[in-house]
């Protein structure tokens, strides 16, 4: 899958440090470790180079002075949805143990990989997208944003969630596919696939540290 930004095209003055923003969608413990939640039921080999990638496209940002923000979420009892929990019964799951997940003050939620630094921005999510309360697109206008680089877990759900909400507030969106992954790869390549055709336009980390230092 190409895009006109993987080629390198106008990418310099579409994501310059002046406008935008990395997020970094959901790259927490229990999404992305062997050791989280899910890595007793998923194979988390194959996030593993997304994260690295991650890690890549963050270090990128901080030397370019693009501002960082960390996305996450952090859930309780109190804060889990009751739609999503009769919709797990529905379908004959276990809603209270699979809502269990990233426990706010629980190792689960801690960030995995790209870690927030002192001083960058974290923001607490309870839903998919990371536009789930008015807290993000504040903090993004009071920056003077107005494009984002995503990256992050997974790609079908809170990364598609974020980015179609980014999309229909107006901002510009680029989609660092090789920092994103979801845990089978055709469901990955379907994502992307779909945020291309509707809301982002798809790049590399490679082309974006090429973008950032020029």
């Amino acid at each position: 899958m190409t895009s006109v930004a993987a080629a390198g095209e106008g990418l310099a003055a579409w994501i310059a440090p002046s406008r935008t923003a990395v997020l970094v969608i959901d790259i927490q413990v229990d999404f992305a470790s062997p050791d989280g939640a899910l890595g007793q039921y998923v194979d988390m080999a194959a996030v593993q180079p997304a994260v690295a990638a991650a890690e890549r496209l963050v270090d990128a940002a901080r030397q370019a002075r693009v501002p960082v923000i960390f996305v996450g979420l952090f859930t309780s009892p109190e804060t889990d949805s009751p739609s999503w929990k009769e919709r797990m019964r529905r379908r004959g799951g276990d809603p209270d143990n699979e809502s269990a997940l990233c426990r706010e003050g629980e190792v689960g939620s801690d960030f995995y990989g790209p870690k927030p630094l002192p001083g960058e921005t974290v923001v607490k999510k309870t839903r998919y997208s990371g536009f789930g309360g008015a807290e993000l697109d504040a903090r993004l206008k009071a920056l003077g944003v107005d494009t984002l680089v995503v990256a992050g877990l997974t790609t079908e759900c809170c990364v598609d969630s974020t980015v179609r909400d980014a999309f229909s507030l107006d901002y510009h969106v680029f989609v660092a596919a090789d920092a994103c992954a979801a845990y089978e790869a055709d469901i990955h390549a379907a994502s992307l696939k779909v945020m291309e055709l509707n809301s982002a336009i798809l790049t590399d980390t490679n082309a974006i540290a090429r973008a950032w230092s020029v």
